[in-house]
């Protein structure tokens, strides 16, 4: 390895010579530059290299490289007055000017040879061989293609560099072609293949144009909103074509020139059209499921301008009927194709907004007749919703109108969705919250008492949104709450509470100990539902500890004494989580390490308790261990230690060398 080094040190001396000839680093300079590549190379020359040793290396190269050629302009004069001047800079090429370039290249090989499958890398590689102008490009190129033939964006980087580099459409029309028979199921590819043929068009027709023997685009003009407008406020400004021609009519040397003109510009949309046509066509056989892929070749064909666009348009939205009807996902984009709020506004008064909303509206009410299911509803309210925040935002009384209209079929929708049996859960509560931003709270908590008692007993949601609605209602207007107001408001929660697992629950039990926690009756009776849930649902506190949390409340509430009460009764239970006995050593341990006499001997009990059911847990061992060593005594300690090694059955789980 050592000789290997050696021997490719010793390649880079006429280049230092060089560089200490040209002035360009100081001896001291050379030399740091020779110990960082030594260390370079010996890191390239373990048994396994990482992928980051060559990256370090390619990027203090790229770095040394580029403070030569900032130091070498830096020396040459600022202006060079006559051509002899130039030809000699030139000229002045030496071993250096190469020779950085070569060996990040040569790194660079070297990377890819050991990391073949790293299309990440080779990328790097490509994008340096571009900038530097360097001809192993399309060596790179072959050999990439060879290794990641079935990689999309290697034959879209390929055909990329022909057209841009090269202007050799062939060549690009070739690779593409080659690229979609090994990758017939890329999207990618296929709508750059499109956007490839259409660019090329587009050139011909910008020569043309240049030549003079056309004008226009085939890209489609972007006209801004104002500009619109004022275009519209102002038609008696502008002379129409028609008009300018009726004017010239006597002229026929005028009207064979304009003949010609158009016959070439149907020529080269009809080209245009064609193109969009045979590839459509190919890549719907190759992707037939595919729904972005048909959106994808529509925006295209919103951007371009053929004259033949709208018809096509018109037929690859008749497809996608035939073949996503029974999608919601269609039927949503469907909508909000005949209304892009961002554009409509934008582009047009509030006469058409309206126009394209209603268009929308009609597209979801036929989808809701063809597919009724929840997820349609679903994208259906949330249109509307999103229709009245923008009306809304407006802030001009002349919409109050229009933003009522809306909300009113928004709830009149979420009605037909449960008449129609599409209710789900997030529906229910999306159409209870409605209720309360309109401030309607009668209504909610009235919707919610029958959807906790009919469709969705079960949900802990709805019980959730229907708990929060009482408890704040009750306390809106009152001081105090009456007895029956509790009574009612914890019947409730009990009832939630019992339906529901410990896990579902956790949120309303969170909430109706908050609530609870200063009426110290209720508390005590949620407290009898906690311990009969724990019995019920024993063992199956993972991610949530009903007990932890209410140890906790009792501790900050009624302080150290009750909390002990408190977790004895729960660790008393069938099988008491693990998360309660951590909990509960945190507290005595805290206890202890103030000063609490009786605090180390409590976690004690509790690691022996927790231990007895938890004894293969190598961390509450090892946590147990720790306690002692701070606490305790060495016998104490030496003691957790033999106990643990005796009991667990992996000892080497324990990860701790003085155990």
């Amino acid at each position: 390895m050592a000789d290997v080094v050696q021997y490719r040190m010793e390649r880079m001396l006429p280049e230092l010579d060089d560089l200490e000839k040209e002035e360009l680093f100081t001896r001291r300079e050379l030399a740091e530059i020779v110990k960082q590549r030594r260390n370079f190379e010996f890191r390239l020359k373990r048994p396994s290299p990482l992928k980051e040793d060559y990256l370090a290396y390619i990027d203090y190269e790229t770095k040394v490289d580029k403070l030569r050629r900032l130091r070498k302009k830096a020396k040459l004069p600022e202006r060079e007055d006559n051509e002899e001047t130039k030809k000699k800079k030139r000229k002045r090429k030496s071993v250096s000017d190469f020779a950085g370039v070569r060996r990040i290249l040569d790194i660079y090989r070297l990377a890819v040879t050991r990391f073949t499958g790293d299309l990440e890398l080779w990328f790097r590689y490509l994008d340096f061989c571009k900038e530097r102008r360097n001809g192993r490009i399309k060596e790179v190129l072959n050999k990439v293609i060879g290794f990641h033939s079935k990689q999309p964006s290697v034959w879209i980087y390929k055909a990329a560099w022909e057209f841009d580099n090269y202007s050799n459409v062939e060549a690009a029309r070739n690779t593409m072609l080659q690229g979609l028979r090994f990758c017939k199921n890329s999207e990618d590819l296929w709508l750059e293949y499109l956007r490839m043929e259409l660019t090329f068009l587009n050139k011909l027709k910008a020569r043309k144009v240049a030549l003079g023997e056309d004008e226009g685009s085939l890209v489609r003009d972007k006209i801004s909103a104002d500009e619109q407008q004022w275009k519209s406020e102002n038609k008696d400004l502008y002379m129409p074509l028609n008009e300018e021609r009726e004017i010239d009519e006597n002229n026929e040397g005028s009207d064979i020139e304009e003949s010609k003109s158009r016959k070439k510009v149907d020529k080269l949309q009809e080209v245009g059209c064609g193109v969009i046509k045979t590839i459509y066509s190919e890549a719907v056989k190759a992707l037939p499921s595919s729904f972005t892929l048909r959106k994808r070749f529509l925006e295209i064909l919103k951007s371009i301008n053929l004259a033949k666009s709208g018809e096509m348009g018109e037929e690859v939205l008749s497809d996608m009927k035939r073949d996503f009807s029974t999608e919601p996902e269609y039927w949503d984009w469907l909508a909000k194709f005949e209304y892009n709020p961002a554009s409509t506004q934008e582009e047009t008064g509030e006469e058409i907004t309206f126009s394209c909303m209603g268009k929308a509206i009609q597209v979801y009410e036929d989808a809701i007749q063809v597919l009724p299911s929840a997820k349609m509803f679903k994208h259906y309210a949330k249109f509307l919703m999103g229709a009245v925040a923008l009306l809304e935002g407006d802030n001009e009384t002349s919409l109050d109108n229009q933003s009522a209209s809306y909300v009113s079929r928004l709830l009149g929708l979420y009605q037909k969705a449960d008449t129609m049996g599409c209710t789900d859960e997030e529906l229910a509560c999306e159409h209870i919250s409605l209720y309360l931003q309109l401030g309607r709270v009668d209504e909610a908590r009235r919707l919610a008492h029958n959807l906790c008692c009919g469709k969705f007993p079960n949900s802990a949601k709805v019980w959730v949104l229907w708990a929060s609605i009482e408890m704040k209602h009750s306390t809106r207007d009152l001081i105090s709450l009456s007895k029956d107001k509790l009574l009612s408001i914890f019947e409730l929660v009990k009832d939630g509470l019992t339906r529901l697992s410990i896990s579902e629950a956790e949120s309303l039990w969170v909430m109706a100990l908050k609530f609870f926690a200063s009426q110290k009756h209720y508390f005590d009776m949620l407290v009898e539902v906690a311990v009969t849930s724990l019995i019920k649902y024993r063992g199956s506190d993972e991610g949530f500890s009903l007990s932890s949390i209410i140890v906790n409340f009792v501790l900050q509430k009624d302080g150290i004494a009750h909390a002990r009460v408190m977790y004895k009764r729960f660790t008393a239970l069938p099988r008491p989580g693990l998360v309660l006995y951590r909990t509960c050593i945190e507290l005595e341990t805290n206890l202890a390490s103030n000063g609490d006499k009786t605090g180390l001997e409590n976690a004690r009990k509790l690691y022996f308790s927790a231990l007895q059911t938890y004894d293969q847990d190598s961390s509450l061992w090892r946590d147990y261990w720790l306690m002692e060593t701070k606490m305790g005594t060495s016998k104490t300690a030496s003691d957790v230690s033999w106990r643990a090694r005796k009991t667990l059955k992996d000892s080497s789980a324990l990860s701790l060398a003085d155990l």
